[in-house]
């Protein structure tokens, strides 16, 4: 079984509450849930978030939109992570973040596939990304998430789920898939107030006649619009992991 595992909490940073600001009358997490269930090689997905108090909001609009959550460790994400995967016993965990509603069931679906193809821990679409900031897709093999949780001493290796499987080539089988073309300048994901701007945009220009729009749907607005994705130009890609891995220290286990 493949579970999709959404990274969500109320407590950002850069854009608090950002996951439950609205988009087109929903708010934003369900409105990425509701592309990431058209996916055909997920059977499962649960939202985890924290069990900090200001995430209890967050809980209530899962349970109140039929959508699983499971709360754990608001630092420890990784430990956050396997304690929300662990129950459904899948085979391997599709992990995505909550902040990106252009999210594409097609690009999904090809990760996963990719995946089923070879024998694989680690499968993702960012090594290197060529895909636009927004559609990060990771599928990681349950064993080797679990080793992961168990042997993960570095703070940026507990608070990105996935880094320590990526700093160890020497351990895991990985693999990616690209596009062939390079768009990994483009910016779809919502970190600052300006990136959900810029995704209302679409979501009104392609949503009311077609609320299953697609990757290469975007693209064409792009290309008929191109003042849009002016919106939220200039931030830099993965800013959290930068800040991650400057402030890197170990951590007690």
């Amino acid at each position: 079984m493949i579970l999709a595992v959404l990274q969500a909490r109320v407590s950002s940073s850069r854009f608090p509450g950002k996951v439950l600001a609205p988009l087109l009358g929903q708010p934003m997490l369900f409105r990425q849930i509701e592309r990431v269930r058209r996916c055909r090689e997920i059977q499962d997905l649960v939202v985890a978030t924290s069990t900090d108090p200001s995430d209890d909001a967050l809980a209530e609009a899962c349970g109140s939109h039929g959508v699983k959550v499971a709360r754990g460790n608001l630092n420890d994400v990784l430990d956050r992570f396997i304690t929300a995967a662990t129950p459904f016993n899948p085979a391997a965990v599709v992990r995505l973040t909550g902040d990106c509603p252009l999210a594409d069931p097609e690009t999904i679906d090809a990760v996963v596939a990719h995946y089923r193809s070879g024998a694989f821990d680690y499968v993702s679409n960012v090594e290197p990304a060529t895909y636009p900031d927004g559609l990060d897709t990771e599928i990681i093999r349950m064993e080797a998430l679990t080793r992961a949780h168990r042997d993960a001493r570095l703070q940026s290796e507990r608070e990105h789920v996935t880094l320590f499987i990526r700093n160890h080539p020497e351990i895991f089988r990985r693999g990616n898939i690209a596009l062939p073309e390079n768009l990994s300048h483009m910016r779809w994901t919502v970190d600052e107030p300006a990136d959900l701007v810029f995704v209302e945009a679409v979501y009104r220009e392609l949503y009311p006649s077609n609320p299953a729009f697609s990757l290469a749907d975007i693209l064409d607005l792009l290309r008929r619009k191109p003042q849009l994705a002016d919106i939220n130009a200039g931030f830099e890609r993965n800013a959290g992991l930068a800040k991650s891995l400057a402030e890197d220290k170990e951590v007690p286990r």
